[in-house]
């Protein structure tokens, strides 16, 4: 194997996930390791951008556009509950701005990219489908982490309760946001993006099922 910028960079989101794992499965070693969750999300931003062919700007803007409207999102959330449902954010996602984490527009940012890479690379005929598919995967991937978020205090649900109505806004932001990816048409030869996913799944299964 060549040791490509791509190969190096693959290998650190895999390596990293791993550690990741023991840590949170090592009692003693769990307080630092979720100190260091906003860290993680920073460095695979940081291989996903590095990654990413074509223009910085026009993907600089795309990010501040996901980041904003994502971090609007859950502010609207929060406060008002008209999106997702009644819940609050804890201590793991580092900084808050309006009991918000700066932390979670970055996270949508790294979903939405990735997922888009990915859903471009099936074979799916329509722009359409591609758009279904990838909402419907980040859903899927939405469930596994809610139980993960609230064990490692992520964030908590008001009366022990995810509400359906969480799921279907994860669904139509995510399809909306993916529709914004294609709009921008970025060239989708980053591979970092679809593995950074397909750990993410990983990562998060073995936690709800180790």
């Amino acid at each position: 194997m060549k040791f490509t910028k791509t190969n190096i960079s693959i290998i650190v989101v895999i390596v990293f996930h791993i550690v990741g794992l023991i840590g949170f499965f090592v009692p003693f070693l769990r307080p630092l390791f979720l100190q260091i969750v906003p860290g993680h999300l920073l460095l695979m931003l940081f291989l996903l951008l590095i990654n990413h062919h074509g223009r910085f700007v026009k993907l600089f803007f795309f990010f501040l556009i996901i980041s904003i409207l994502g971090f609007s999102a859950e502010w609207t959330g929060v406060h008002k509950q008209l999106l997702f449902g009644h819940y609050a954010y804890d201590t793991t996602l580092g900084f808050k701005l309006s009991q918000i984490p700066l932390m979670i527009g970055i996270n949508w940012f790294l979903l939405i990219y990735s997922v888009s890479v990915l859903t471009q690379k099936l074979p799916i005929k329509t722009a359409f489908l591609k758009i279904i598919s990838g909402a419907v995967i980040l859903v899927i991937l939405d469930l596994l982490i809610e139980p993960v978020a609230i064990r490692f205090q992520y964030w908590h649900w008001f009366g022990n309760y995810i509400p359906l109505k969480n799921y279907v806004c994860w669904f139509l932001l995510s399809a909306v946001f993916i529709w914004l990816f294609r709009v921008f048409n970025f060239r989708t030869q980053n591979w970092v993006a679809p593995t950074l996913l397909i750990v993410q799944f990983i990562f998060f299964i073995v936690l709800n099922f180790a």
